[in-house]
């Protein structure tokens, strides 16, 4: 790994609006490029939105489809590598897909591996956990839920990850249009998300999120308030591979928002030389119980 800047985007992902969000994805990413970001991290899905009603007529292929051909594009013309989230459709099975694109075209993709509340009826989950050559550094994918089971990043740091991508979707709770009403959501997403830093921590790697921000739509077939709508708080937050904070959005409104962090390669290389580097010092030959199916037919 050489040190390098990121840039992590809060963004809405309006439902079934994807010229708007792309075009959107455009100026966050000139953003980015004027900060001197070379890895810019999209929230979850944002392209078609959040388990949208007509996921499945949206969906495209990856590689192949006319979005990730614009984010391509968009890469190409401000000299970064980009990772956002949209419905990858692959023999008429849609998956929720992470797609990571560079100057030079497609690099790959993570598809989500654990499904929750209601994206089983959209989605079927992902088997694949790869690790991809950013250039700068080696990333892996960790999809909103995903990073709940801690075994998924530790894959991946296995395999050779520097850096976790945590492209997130969150739902927590709705929120009213008052100043307090956002506050009160947008700090309780702070609070559920900043634990995450335990997974940079424990396996000692860098880790950018993202995660949706604002209203993206309604869904009609549930009440207007309930927190299945794809109504998101926000947040976007870069940790150190020791779990420090580097670098957070504000905790008082719900918006877009952007941050960028640098990435210091002697920071990486000094945890990994601690003593109590946890991917040396742990003991596989105890886990198999992990391995284990814990139903019986």
């Amino acid at each position: 790994m050489r040190t390098t800047r990121v840039a992590a985007v809060s963004m809405n992902g309006l439902l079934g609006e994807p010229e708007r969000v792309l075009s959107a994805i455009d100026a966050w990413c000139e953003r980015a490029a004027s900060e001197r970001a070379e890895l810019v991290l999209f929230p979850e899905l944002v392209v078609h939105g959040h388990c949208t009603p007509n996921t499945w007529e949206l969906a495209e292929p990856v590689p192949g489809g006319p979005s990730v051909a614009r984010l391509e594009q968009i890469a190409r013309r401000h000299r970064l590598v980009l990772c956002a989230g949209l419905s990858e459709k692959e023999r008429d099975v849609v998956y929720n897909t992470q797609v990571l694109v560079g100057p030079g075209g497609y690099l790959g993709k993570q598809r989500k591996l654990h499904l929750s509340r209601d994206e089983g009826f959209y989605y079927k989950g992902g088997r694949d956990l790869p690790v991809f050559d950013a250039g700068p550094c080696r990333v892996g994918v960790v999809i909103c839920y995903d990073n709940q089971f801690p075994e998924v990043a530790r894959v991946l740091a296995l395999r050779g990850a520097e850096v976790l991508l945590m492209p997130h979707a969150a739902r927590f709770r709705t929120w009213d249009d008052t100043p307090e009403g956002e506050a009160a959501a947008r700090r309780h997403s702070h609070r559920f998300l900043k634990p995450y830093a335990l997974r940079a921590r424990e396996n000692a790697c860098f880790a950018v999120l993202a995660d949706q921000a604002g209203r993206a739509g309604y869904v009609p077939h549930w009440p207007r308030d309930s927190e299945n709508q794809p109504h998101h708080a926000g947040a976007a937050l870069v940790w150190g591979p020791d779990g420090e904070l580097l670098a957070s959005t504000q905790e008082e409104r719900v918006r877009e928002e952007m941050v960028v962090a640098t990435l210091d390669a002697a920071l990486l290389g000094r945890e990994r030389s601690l003593a109590n580097y946890m991917l040396r010092t742990r003991r596989p030959e105890l886990f198999g119980e992990l391995l284990k199916e814990q139903v019986s037919c």
